[in-house]
């Protein structure tokens, strides 16, 4: 099952007063708020954890805001982006730096059209991979998830996802040459 499929239903239940559905969500979106983050905090890892729980604090307290329609992942992502923004800004203003502002910029900026465009590419090519090489990819390489989690979300062995991402990686690269 998907992450924003398995994420959705977790979080409906948990605001149907499903508590144990709910405590599965937070768990499962930590997991994947922490990759989330560490991407976009490579050089402070020490920060990763407190932006994850006050993001997951923000989640709790914004719950009422979700919209069923909406995907959970661009809405706790947005969530999360706020609260890195409020560090940043924070954390600039403590420690005194003078990046040049474009550096900060590029940090934010994306070209939503190309990205987009990416995203729809590359979910169309794992859509051809069978699940044991598909899910390995996303969550440890898509999603920045550790083998360890990837294992204990899947259900797969540390292994079987160590070989899943090398197969399907291989055969991307192979379906990828072949369209060249």
């Amino acid at each position: 099952m998907e992450i924003e499929e398995r994420l959705r239903g977790l979080l409906l239940l948990g605001l149907d007063a499903d508590a144990a559905a709910y405590q599965r969500f937070l768990k499962e979106l930590s997991a994947h708020l922490r990759a989330f983050l560490r991407r976009r905090l490579a050089q402070r890892p020490d920060e990763v954890e407190d932006l994850v729980q006050e993001t997951l604090l923000a989640v709790h307290n914004q719950r009422h805001t979700y919209r069923p329609d909406m995907p959970v992942t661009a809405w706790a992502h947005a969530i999360a982006r706020y609260k890195l923004i409020d560090w940043l800004r924070s954390h600039r203003v403590k420690e005194g730096l003078n990046d040049p502002l474009d550096d900060a910029n590029e940090m934010f900026s994306t070209c939503d059209g190309d990205a987009a465009q990416a995203r729809r590419d590359l979910g169309q090519l794992l859509q051809t991979l069978p699940d044991r090489q598909r899910l390995p990819i996303v969550h440890v390489k898509l999603e920045g998830l550790s083998v360890v989690e990837t294992a204990q979300l899947t259900g797969l062995s540390e292994s079987a996802v160590k070989i899943g991402v090398h197969r399907g990686l291989k055969a991307l690269a192979a379906k990828i040459r072949g369209m060249a």
